[in-house]
């Protein structure tokens, strides 16, 4: 795969002037340096958990842990306090080891050694999440977020989708709709989905469901049963118009971190439901830190586990009619959604940051076409200098 990256670099008419990589490609660093350009990552994951995750292996906060679910201490964040199940497997073991592990290691390793972490998110969500990694660790968390923003307007064929009228409907009834999606990648059990389908119906509360029906046989009775109160959506949807629709109010998420950035964007509190990857560290964030949402507990009060069908109902009803907890969640992913406009626009966290980045570059290339070397500074300290300005 080099080979052909680096080939097609050397066919482009413009001279390539940096590359941005997934960070589980660790090999474009060395096409970086041949070709004397910065390299920025991109892991699609939000400074918490990826602060998370980077102090759990370099200071071992849970070495003294015995049990998965037993709270220890995370340094330097008084009150914060997480187990080993808000890590996923393999690294919450005590002594992590296999393939992957080398593997991530290696790519974290080239990631160092890179220019910059553009992270989809925004300053004024992560604050100090994003200080704290950018005091301590390299390379520097760019914060352009959220990339949602920039995504293209629907197709004309998608424009007007047959579950619109659902939601319209439902939102000319005064009847606020619970959009329950849970990504494309995690397996979830069909024992687990029919739990999950029997707490939506208990709960009373008007629903759009987008669910893969493969070897679901309880799916034509529920749907039967729910009839106009909640659909269930087969096929594709577009999440970020749905979670835009004006009759939404609420988002049971598996909390991949794209979906939370669509759900605060849009200013829909979420419910977090996850399974997998730094999922469950999405939803603590949710949840606990940014507090624009709810989360469901699993029956064994683990953040691991089998959710009853009652947890469904009681945590659904409380996103979107509860006075409380319910009110307080809503309040403040509105708060977080003016913020996260306000970082998008002319002047905002994210474009302040986006241009110096842009700037850097720019900076770089025209060190290179005038001879000199466009590699980065090891240290990244101008970029650093900037990007400090643009956050005071």
């Amino acid at each position: 795969m080099q080979k052909s990256f680096e080939q097609a670099l050397e066919s482009l008419t413009t001279p390539v002037s940096c590359v941005i990589s997934d960070g589980f490609l660790g090999w474009t660093l060395k096409s970086a340096k041949k070709f004397g350009v910065p390299r920025f990552v991109f892991f699609g994951t939000g400074n918490f958990s990826f602060t998370m995750y980077q102090i759990l292996g370099t200071e071992r906060p849970h070495a003294g842990t015995n049990l998965l679910d037993e709270p220890f201490p995370m340094p330097d964040f008084p009150g914060l306090k997480l187990t080993r199940n808000d890590f996923d497997p393999p690294y919450n073991d005590m002594e992590p080891s296999g393939p992957y592990v080398e593997f991530l290691a290696e790519q974290m390793a080239a990631a160092a050694m890179s220019d910059g972490i553009i992270v989809n998110s925004f300053y004024e969500l992560e604050q100090c999440y994003a200080d704290y990694w950018n005091n301590k660790y390299r390379p520097k968390a760019l914060c352009v977020g959220p990339l949602c923003m920039a995504a293209s307007p629907p197709s004309q064929a998608l424009a007007n989708p047959s579950y619109t009228q659902f939601l319209d409907e439902n939102l000319a009834a005064g009847e606020p709709v619970l959009y329950v999606a849970f990504g494309t990648q995690a397996e979830v059990s069909a024992e687990q989905l029919q739990e999950i389908a029997a707490g939506l119906e208990q709960s009373q509360v008007s629903f759009l469901w987008t669910l893969k029906p493969k070897g679901l046989g309880f799916l034509q009775k529920f749907e039967e049963r729910v009839n106009s109160r909640g659909i269930v959506v087969k096929d594709w949807v577009d999440q970020q118009q749905i979670l835009r629709h004006e009759g939404v109010k609420g988002f049971l998420s598996h909390c991949g971190w794209n979906s939370v950035m669509e759900s605060i964007f849009a200013g829909v509190p979420i419910l977090a439901l996850p399974f997998m990857a730094e999922q469950h560290m999405n939803a603590r964030f949710v949840a606990e830190e940014a507090g624009v949402g709810l989360r469901i507990v699993p029956r064994s009060g683990s953040v691991r586990g089998f959710v009853a069908a009652e947890e469904v109902e009681r945590k659904v009803r409380e996103l979107m009619m509860g006075v409380e907890k319910g009110a307080e969640v809503r309040k403040k992913v509105a708060e977080y959604r003016d913020a996260a406009c306000d970082a998008v626009k002319e002047g905002g966290s994210s474009t302040r940051t986006l241009d110096m980045l842009i700037d850097e570059v720019a900076r770089k290339r025209q060190t290179f076409s005038s001879g000199g070397r466009a590699v980065c500074c090891p240290d990244g300290q101008r970029l650093d200098s900037d990007h400090n300005r643009q956050q005071a």
